[in-house]
């Protein structure tokens, strides 16, 4: 069989000298993480990559053509249209295009304090919940942005935008859901139904059966899948949405203290005061005063 490992009709590449990325790592922006590697493979008939000790920087294959295959730890990956695949560090790995229907993939290989971390989240995120994601064009243009900023070079300015990019491409990995929150969310989505629900009831006092009956979901099965998804149970989400609904009125509007609580679907004043004082650290009293008091830092612009 044919093997190629580069050389693809309209692929493009680019391969940081080593005393480029030496001289970036020199910047607190890059050094967390940057690109040494980038690149395009158009329909890459023939591609195979075998690295028995792994490559010295993590590594993202995105697909959105043809399908290809990986060998990794102990597991192998059919990668196709719309799925990804990172590469840990070190991480010995075999891959390639399909012979018939060769892969066409944005890849991109990275290093930084902070890529090992990523890298492993990204990795665990295909483990566990499989490595599909939605077709963004957004997604595609954070790549193209990369890529042309190291085209023009690797000045400060160039090399620094590229590394914040990164953190954006690799999130849109990481976090599919909310990169694509602009589209469409599947009706079946039930946690996304209910955050809307508690957002559209937050003058309500609604209870967690309440919120159950919207999504049709079992109390025990919904805070399971809530949890997984958000990390908080549901109620605990509520009052957060009810405390940053609170939040903005403290802020932006005149309304005192009582009256913002009932806002909140919160009827005594007492208790929302000490929600609000667990919840941000500080009363709500106190809260306003620190946003409208001249020569008071805030944190807020």
């Amino acid at each position: 069989m044919l093997r190629k490992k580069e050389g693809f009709t309209g692929e493009r590449a680019i391969v940081l000298p080593e005393k480029v990325v030496k001289r970036i790592t020199e910047s607190p922006v890059n050094e967390l993480l940057y690109i040494t590697d980038i690149g395009y493979y158009p329909k890459a008939a023939f591609h195979y990559r075998q690295r028995k000790s792994g490559a010295a920087q993590h590594i993202l294959i995105y697909c959105v053509s043809g399908k290809g295959w990986c060998k990794l730890k102990d597991r192998s990956f059919l990668i196709q249209p719309n799925e990804f695949l990172v590469i840990p560090e070190k991480m010995p790995h075999t891959y390639g295009a399909d012979q018939q229907d060769p892969w066409t993939i944005y890849w991109v290989h990275f290093r930084g304090s902070s890529s090992g971390v990523l890298a492993e989240t990204l990795l665990q995120r295909v483990m566990d919940a499989g490595n599909n994601i939605t077709s963004n064009d957004q997604r595609t243009g954070l790549f193209n942005k990369m890529y042309a900023n190291l085209e023009h070079g690797y000045g400060k300015h160039t090399s620094g935008y590229a590394s914040i990019l990164l953190w954006h491409f690799l999130g849109s990995f990481l976090y599919d859901d909310r990169f694509s929150d602009n589209l469409k969310l599947p009706e079946t989505d039930v946690v996304n139904t209910a955050i809307q629900f508690m957002r559209d009831q937050l003058k309500s006092k609604i209870t967690l059966e309440d919120i159950c009956k919207k999504v049709c979901v079992s109390v025990s099965h919904f805070s399971l899948l809530f949890k997984q998804k958000t990390g908080y149970s549901p109620i605990e989400y509520l009052i957060h949405l009810k405390i940053q609904k609170a939040c903005q009125l403290l802020q932006f509007s005149t309304l005192r203290i009582h009256e913002i609580a009932r806002e909140t679907g919160i009827e005594d004043p007492y208790y929302f005061s000490r929600l609000f004082t667990n919840t941000m650290g500080i009363s709500p009293r106190n809260y306003r005063l620190s946003r409208s008091s001249p020569g008071t830092h805030s944190g807020t612009l």
